[in-house]
């Protein structure tokens, strides 16, 4: 599936590539985001995408990394985030406007004006709001190492700078050196990663801004020494990263806890959120299935916590080992002090209006045999709620080994 999320300031679309055994539909599944060609003058990105799009697609029936991906994981693919640069082989884009200076900062108030950013940046920022990533990556030239946050610092001095989640991303970026042919073997970056702010601070990054205000995990992938190599060296570089690009994709759901929330009283999916104790980061569920996927370091134990407004917060401990672990929540209502009455969610309100409207129509009607009837269909509808609640509370992933419900 090929979709445009928008425009370049020359009218170009930046068209993204959604690969999935459900391109387009909403599921209870991580979604990863690779971009390209973020800096015009550096291609390798663009073109090694468009060789991994490939890749998955025509090896989905014989290659079991390809089929996890398409099967487990909606992987969508942007190419050149800056066609108008690539086109005249400039760094910024047709206004000479670097991208990767473009986004707000939580250091710098200088790309806090929405009406001064450009149309590619402005395109990025209103995708991801319509779709929540777990986890992206931009591919960059000019260097070999895999960057994870903080990029900047408050002082503005180059200096290691650790995010909430470093140890985290620490381990995807490892994941990405180690599977690359000699990324791990860096003599400048010790294991082929980099803090961004240890190697160099920049402001207005696009990676900063995923996870802050997308709550999404990114890393920057400097893929090429070279930034604009000889046709021919590309075979070379795609056979040197493309089992990294695979690996860090699968990493969504081969590592990491994932899960559901739900409504101890009614079965429905809580869109609420998921903390861990000791990380200051708080993870969004899913709007439509309440779906959680929470990336972490393996081999750790982790409290997991999750609320949702109206109901009571559950925690559990959990042992996260090499492969992922699936935690479904299910939460109490919250009672009222003193009356004993359930606190209203946010998730019940409609539905209660609706029901009372359709109840009091009802009642007040002229027909006795009308009553027979409905006390039949509230009959038939219990039943079914209860299979639903069963149902939703059996669920697993078939991909993990460990599945808890609290």
């Amino acid at each position: 599936m090929v979709i445009s999320i928008g425009k370049s300031v020359n009218g170009v679309p930046l068209w993204v590539i959604e690969i999935s055994d459900k391109p387009g539909k909403e599921e209870a599944e991580p979604a990863f985001k690779f971009i390209g060609n973020v800096h015009g003058d550096e291609p390798v990105g663009r073109e090694l995408l468009i060789l991994l799009a490939n890749w998955i697609c025509d090896n989905q029936m014989k290659d079991p990394l390809a089929r996890l991906i398409i099967q487990n994981v909606h992987l969508h693919i942007l190419p050149s985030m800056n066609p108008d640069g690539f086109s005249i082989k400039r760094r910024g884009n047709a206004n000479n406007i670097d991208l990767n200076r473009d986004f707000p900062d939580q250091f710098s108030p200088l790309n806090d004006d929405e009406d001064m950013r450009q149309p590619e940046t402005r395109a990025i920022m209103n995708w991801l709001k319509e779709i929540h990533f777990t986890a992206s990556a931009s591919l960059h030239g000019g260097a070999l190492v895999a960057n994870y946050p903080w990029d900047g610092t408050p002082d503005r001095k180059s200096h290691y700078f650790s995010c909430p989640d470093d140890e985290t991303f620490r381990f995807m970026a490892s994941t990405y050196s180690r599977s690359h042919y000699n990324m791990s073997l860096s003599t400048e970056f010790q294991g082929g990663i980099t803090n961004g702010a240890s190697w160099y601070p920049i402001y207005g990054g696009m990676q900063d801004w995923n996870y802050i205000y997308a709550g999404c995990f990114e890393l920057t992938l400097e893929i090429s020494d070279n930034k604009w190599p000889d046709a021919k060296e590309l075979p070379i570089i795609w056979e040197y990263n493309r089992m990294s690009m695979l690996n860090l994709v699968a990493s969504l759901v081969k590592t990491g806890v994932h899960g559901r929330i739900f409504s101890s009283d009614s079965g429905r999916p809580l869109p609420g959120f998921i903390m861990i104790k000791g990380i200051n980061y708080t993870v969004k569920a899913g709007r439509a299935f309440a779906d959680y996927h929470r990336m972490l370091a393996p081999e750790g134990k982790y409290q997991v916590v999750a609320t949702v407004p109206g109901y009571k917060l559950k925690t559990t401990s959990i042992w996260l080992g090499a492969e992922a672990t699936t935690v479904d929540f299910i939460l109490d209502p919250e009672v009222t002090p003193g009356d004993g009455k359930l606190l209203k969610s946010i998730c019940d309100c409609n539905n209660e209006r609706e029901a009372r409207r359709v109840l009091a129509g009802f009642f007040w009607g002229p027909h006795l045999e009308i009553y027979f009837v409905l006390a039949v269909i509230l009959a038939f509808l219990c039943i079914l709620l209860q299979r639903r609640i069963k149902s939703n509370l059996s669920r697993s992933r078939q991909i993990t080994k460990r599945s808890i419900v609290v």
